[in-house]
């Protein structure tokens, strides 16, 4: 037990990073789109000259410029969106459907640094697999390495989170 909450198991942060994970594909879309958009508008201005033969989407994968700014906008779109809710309320929407938080060691809120920390080294979910090994401490990777812990919430803290927010 950490404080006033139990740390969270395997099997609640595995669901709430399901319900994250069809946010973040749903974030990942309307990058893609926006980011197709702004190549197409300079395509059309002519500030960039378009393969011949190619698409736009191809034109963007044989481009290695091109297709690492697209990358670094995917990475950078997902660890915005974790770092934000974390930062914010403790929670992600997922988080929130499962009433979970993360928060310090002492029970605040995580710093921006602590959550780019903690996105980074989750390794896409990855991470939440030593919460299967740790019985004790029951601490994925990406808490001990950014030194923070994910809580299991009672229903009433959990709606007082919500409700703090408004």
């Amino acid at each position: 037990m950490s404080g006033e909450f139990p740390r969270a198991g395997f099997w609640r942060r595995f669901a709430s990073l399901i319900y994250d994970s069809l946010v973040v594909i749903s974030l990942s879309m309307l990058t893609a789109i926006l980011y197709f958009a702004v190549i197409q508008v300079l395509i059309t201005l002519g500030v960039i000259v378009q393969t011949e033969g190619l698409d736009p989407a191809g034109f963007i994968d044989e481009t290695p410029l091109l297709s690492g700014i697209r990358s670094a906008l995917f990475v950078g779109v997902n660890i915005v969106f974790f770092a934000y809710f974390w930062t914010k309320s403790g929670q992600t929407i997922g988080m929130r459907a499962w009433r979970l938080k993360v928060q310090t060691r002492d029970g605040e809120l995580i710093s921006w640094s602590q959550a780019v920390v903690r996105s980074v080294t989750a390794l896409l979910g990855l991470g939440n697999l030593v919460v299967l090994v740790d019985f004790k401490n029951k601490r994925a990777l990406q808490d001990y390495l950014s030194k923070t812990e994910v809580v299991a919430l009672t229903k009433e803290e959990n709606k007082r989170i919500y409700r703090s927010l408004d």
